[in-house]
């Protein structure tokens, strides 16, 4: 990810941002619907859903009973789509912005999720030992590669055994560098799902789909 706001005196992934309010509404059509959403400034996407969150959108292959984690969760549309996505499971939405805790709540309100919760907290600290079907992130890249090869490593203790990590990123962001670690260090299946405008979504399966029950 990166700031949409260079001037802003924070960043996306500071805890309490500075930037002076400037809440608007945007929206965006997901399987037929009008999701509607409620977004502001020092969060990330404040000026729109950016290509790369959108081609994760796309890809995140939900099905209707699975618990999804939407990691960094900014004003919500991942979680929310995946919510929509899947009815009879759960989605939990995480950030470490309060800005954007805030604004999630709303907007998961806003659409009508009953499936959806919305914690604050970094990385995996707000859902304790929780495992889910699917982690989406789009990752913080500009806090450091510290922080996303914390979040990559941690991953897999918070899937169920054929769950799914997905990360979206640019080359220019060190994805192809992310997508090489993660099979090296855990993931016995790594996949390109898909590529466009600079950014490709990475797929790791903690093991192969072919061995799923």
């Amino acid at each position: 990810m990166a700031p949409d706001d260079a001037a802003a005196p924070d960043h996306y992934f500071t805890e309490r941002p500075r930037s002076p309010s400037s809440r608007r509404q945007l929206r965006f059509l997901f399987r037929g619907t009008v999701l509607v959403f409620e977004v502001d400034r020092g969060v990330f996407g404040s000026s729109g859903l950016d290509p790369g969150t959108a081609l994760l959108i796309e890809c995140l292959g939900v099905r209707p009973s699975d618990r999804v984690l939407d990691l960094g969760c900014g004003w919500g549309p991942v979680g929310v789509a995946a919510a929509k996505a899947a009815p009879e499971g759960r989605t939990v939405l995480t950030d470490v912005n309060r800005r954007a805790i805030a604004l999630a709540r709303r907007n998961v309100r806003r659409n009508g999720v009953e499936n959806a919760e919305v914690r604050p907290g970094s990385l995996f600290a707000p859902v304790g030992e929780e495992r889910f079907d699917l982690i989406a992130s789009n990752p913080p890249f500009h806090a450091g590669r510290e922080l996303v090869l914390r979040l990559l490593t941690e991953a897999p203790e918070h899937l169920t055994d054929d769950g799914r990590l997905l990360i979206v990123g640019k080359g220019s962001q060190g994805i192809r560098f992310y997508q090489e670690w993660l099979a090296e260090h855990w993931a016995k299946s790594v996949e390109v799902l898909a590529r466009g405008g600079g950014y490709r979504v990475v797929e790791a399966r903690r093991r192969p789909p072919s061995v799923q029950a």
